[in-house]
């Protein structure tokens, strides 16, 4: 029977394409990542891998045999994960974020998993939705909290969170009568998520227009930012209430009645389908109940 290590190695090396990726994964040299691939390849009797200058690619039978070697990998990874204790799972889950999710629950389920899962470690990333799709899909990232979903092969999605968009505007802000026409929104640069987003983009869409004033946007990474051009008067923002509790409380935002509303922001949690994906799995499933339980407290006010 194949050496599980060996397995191991050759799921790695095709999910990441290399045998230097692999052995980084794998905390492993090139060279004894080379020798498990070649043992495998001589225990099996199959050639797994094309040997090519610009890398290497599955062979027809190496495609066939790679869902047996990722269902066994699997299998052990089920049964070291049924032996264990709950607060004994240890390792670094990489972790990407959308802003969003900062100001509202990342704090909660940072809580959570170190009650839950105290050897688990977040390296946490902070960044726009495409910049950390680009990221998950390079392996550069094992979970993703983005708009999504990402519809990718062996990519999971679960839906966690929904946050209506809303106009929004400093009170001093002269908009005119409400409900506030579009064409009377776009006299003011509309400031918002940034430029490859898919707030900016239909909010572009829908303001474009021939009998419209020229619409200026300024898109922005930073949250933050945006809300403090909003309080000094720049412009109107699109961007979810939830992120403003305060300012609305104090009155120094407010909500603009305009005749067209905005959508709502999906966020799900992404993350590929691979041998170590349990401890991704855990961390979904936290985020999925601290999610459910702020939207029943949101629910009830």
């Amino acid at each position: 029977m194949a050496d599980l290590r060996n397995l191991e190695t050759f799921v790695w090396v095709a999910h990441l394409g290399g045998f230097r990726a692999a052995a980084d994964k794998l905390n492993a040299t090139q060279p004894a990542v080379s020798q498990r691939i070649a043992l495998l390849e001589a225990e099996l009797g199959v050639k797994l891998f094309d040997r090519e200058p610009r890398g290497i690619s599955l062979t027809p039978k190496g495609r066939e045999l790679l869902g047996y070697a990722e269902r066994m990998v699997q299998l052990r990874a089920d049964m070291m994960q049924a032996a264990r204790e709950k607060h004994a799972m240890r390792g670094v889950v990489r972790l990407g974020v959308a802003e969003t999710i900062v100001h509202t629950w990342l704090a909660k389920l940072i809580e959570r998993m170190h009650a839950v899962y105290p050897a688990l470690t977040l390296e946490i990333e902070v960044d726009i939705t495409p910049v950390l799709r680009e990221r998950l899909l390079a392996h550069q990232l094992d979970i993703a909290f983005v708009l999504g979903p990402i519809s990718e092969p062996r990519m999971k999605n679960v839906a966690l969170s929904s946050y209506p968009l809303a106009w929004v505007a400093s009170p001093a802000l002269d908009l005119g009568p409400e409900p506030v026409a579009l064409s009377a929104l776009a006299r003011w640069p509309i400031i918002t998520y940034p430029r490859n987003t898919r707030p900016y983009t239909a909010i572009r869409e829908m303001m474009t227009r021939s009998d419209f004033p020229q619409l200026r946007m300024y898109g922005n990474a930073s949250l933050s930012t945006i809300v403090r051009m909003t309080l000094d008067g720049i412009g109107v923002s699109a961007i979810p209430p939830v992120v403003i509790r305060r300012e609305l409380a104090e009155k120094r935002l407010r909500i603009v009645d305009a005749e067209q509303t905005l959508g709502d922001l999906n966020f799900h949690a992404s993350y590929p389908v691979k041998p170590d994906s349990y401890m991704a799995e855990a961390v979904v499933e936290i985020a999925r109940e601290v999610t459910e339980a702020e939207s029943k407290r949101r629910g009830r006010r």
